[in-house]
C-alpha cells in the first residue's frame, strides 16, 4: 500500500512519518502531483501559519491537486483548516473541500472565564461517529491538542471536544477526513485512529 504525505512546507511531518513507521508503514513524503495522485491514502499534516501555507501550496500547484483526490485523505491539525473554505489566519483563501470558515479562539467563554489561546495539551474527543474511531473507548479517548484556530461544530463533524466552546475535533466529507489535534502525538489512541484511516 502506497501512503503518500504531501510535502508543503509545513512542521511537523517527521513525528507523523516516525507515528506511521510504528505501525509497519513507510509512507512518501512527496510534492510530486502524479506520486499524490496514485497513492492509495494520502495524508495532509502540518504545523504552520494558514495563509503563509496556502502560498507553498499554490506554488507548488497542489491546490487542485488536493481537490481532485478521489482516494481517503487525512488532514492534520493545519490540514483540517486549510481543506475548510476560509481561515481568519492571515485572511487566507483556503482550499475549500469543506465549507466552513476556521474561527480564533476568544480568550473568554460566555460565562466570562478566561482561557489561555493557543489551546495546548490533552482533551478529550466526544461524540465519536465513523471508522476512524471505530475500538476506541468514547471514556479514554484523550488527544493532544495545539492551536489556536478552529473549525466550528456543522453537519460534517464526527467528533468534538470543548476548549472555549465546542468545536470541530474531525470532520468528514465524502473521501477527506480529518482532525484538529495530532495523533501523532496522541499515545494509543492516535496510533489506532491512523490505524483505522490506513484500513480504510
Amino acid at each position: 500500500m502506497k501512503i503518500a504525505i504531501i510535502n508543503y512546507n509545513a512542521g511537523n511531518v517527521q513525528s507523523v512519518i516516525y507515528a506511521l513507521n510504528r505501525l509497519g508503514i513507510e509512507p512518501v513524503l512527496t510534492d510530486n502531483p502524479e506520486e499524490i495522485r496514485s497513492a492509495d491514502k494520502v495524508i495532509f499534516p502540518g504545523v504552520g501559519e494558514a495563509s503563509s501555507a496556502m502560498n507553498h501550496l499554490h506554488e507548488r500547484g497542489l491546490v487542485e491537486v488536493l481537490q481532485s483526490l478521489t482516494q481517503p485523505v487525512l488532514g492534520i491539525c493545519i490540514g483540517q483548516q486549510l481543506l475548510c473554505e476560509h481561515s481568519e489566519e492571515g485572511d487566507a483563501t483556503c482550499v475549500g473541500i469543506f465549507p466552513m470558515n476556521v474561527l480564533k479562539f476568544k480568550t473568554t467563554n460566555e460565562a466570562g472565564e478566561s482561557f489561555k489561546v493557543p489551546h495546548m495539551g490533552w482533551n478529550k474527543l466526544q461524540n465519536m461517529q465513523g471508522p476512524l474511531f471505530k475500538g476506541l473507548d468514547p471514556e479514554h479517548s484523550f488527544v493532544y491538542y495545539v492551536h489556536s484556530f478552529y473549525v466550528p461544530m456543522s453537519e460534517y463533524t464526527i467528533a468534538s471536544s470543548m476548549y472555549v466552546n465546542e468545536y470541530s475535533a474531525a470532520l468528514q466529507k465524502d473521501n477527506f477526513y480529518t482532525v484538529q489535534f495530532h495523533p501523532e502525538k496522541s499515545g494509543d489512541v492516535g496510533a489506532k485512529i491512523l490505524e483505522n484511516f490506513i484500513n480504510l
